[in-house]
């Protein structure tokens, strides 16, 4: 007779520096597009929560916002986000790029890991797609006098390379469990979340760099019409300055325009339904330093 496998379970914060690839490692894990990327740096604000499940067990991510110096009340708040994260989970990823030099922030890091209560880490040293394999050895190295790892895993989010091998990893290194959530849960963001999300993902992409950190979205209604399969969604764009509200408008309201129409495609494909998206642009002057206007505006994950 057989032995019954063991199902390992357990939650598993992702950290890092801003811009480390982060949510590309997480929606690539996943396999569906959950948390919103850019190479533009605190991209991720609150603590993202998605489920990975295979027959070895279950694993809840919690991807955070980038570890950095906060300059307002919004960074307070997700610096706040991060610390959680990685008090509460029974594993912890500490993404980095391949670079040998190690500068003050993946300092600060280490030893916000090594004052955590025992959690283990596992370096995984990200976009090793774009080294050679000598300079990948000295990289190892260099992190190997800043604290010890449960596990060095070298992989690349945008391929895929090496990611089955973080996933085993990882199941070797989680407790025995229970199933936190069934089999077809893949996050408990809610669906109007995610959608304001991918919005502010689009604004990200295509507004200069002075605005995106100044915006946030509020979905304000997201209603089926009537018996058809169709969706209407309003959503407003917050900004911090009557002058951002117009570029993000934009002349003849075309940046407006253009942000809708590459998010409505990724909200259709999340709720597998097609959408008519209505965006409209609000000034709420420093909403990154109003603790009322955060509370509003930010979604923040509770971990357990």
């Amino acid at each position: 007779m057989s032995e019954e496998k063991e199902y390992r379970s357990g939650f598993v914060s992702i950290v890092g520096r801003p811009n480390v690839g982060k949510s590309t490692l997480m929606n690539r894990i996943i396999g569906e597009k959950i948390a919103i990327t850019s190479p533009k740096p605190q991209t991720t604000r609150g603590m993202i929560k998605t489920v990975y499940h295979d027959d070895r067990g279950q694993i809840i991510f919690l991807d955070t916002p980038g570890i950095h110096k906060a300059k307002n009340k919004l960074g307070e708040q997700m610096m706040r986000s991060a610390a959680e994260a990685i008090g509460d989970a029974d594993l912890v990823l500490w993404l980095v790029e391949p670079k040998e030099t190690i500068g003050r922030g993946e300092q600060h890091i280490a030893e916000q890991l090594s004052g955590s209560s025992g959690v283990r880490v596992v370096l995984v040293i990200n976009k090793v797609d774009r080294i050679r394999k000598d300079e990948l050895l000295l990289v190892i190295d260099a992190y190997k006098e800043l604290m010890d790892f449960a596990e060095i895993v070298p992989l690349s989010a945008r391929t895929g390379e090496n990611v089955s091998e973080l996933i085993d990893v990882m199941f070797e290194l989680l407790p025995e469990g229970p199933m936190y959530y069934d089999e077809e849960t893949l996050t408990d963001e809610p669906v109007r979340e995610i959608a304001a999300e991918i919005i502010r993902e689009k604004a990200l992409m295509l507004l200069s760099d002075e605005i995106p950190h100044g915006i946030a979205v509020v979905v304000d209604t997201m209603k089926k019409r009537g018996t058809r399969e169709l969706y209407d969604i309003e959503a407003t764009i917050v900004c911090e300055k009557n002058s951002h509200k117009g570029i993000v408008i934009g002349k003849n309201a075309q940046m407006l325009k253009q942000i809708g129409m590459k998010a409505r495609p990724d909200i259709e494909k999340l709720i597998d339904c097609p959408v008519n998206l209505k965006l409209w642009v609000k000034v709420r002057k420093d909403w990154r330093d109003s603790e009322i206007q955060l509370k509003n505006l930010i979604h923040t994950s509770q971990t357990r």
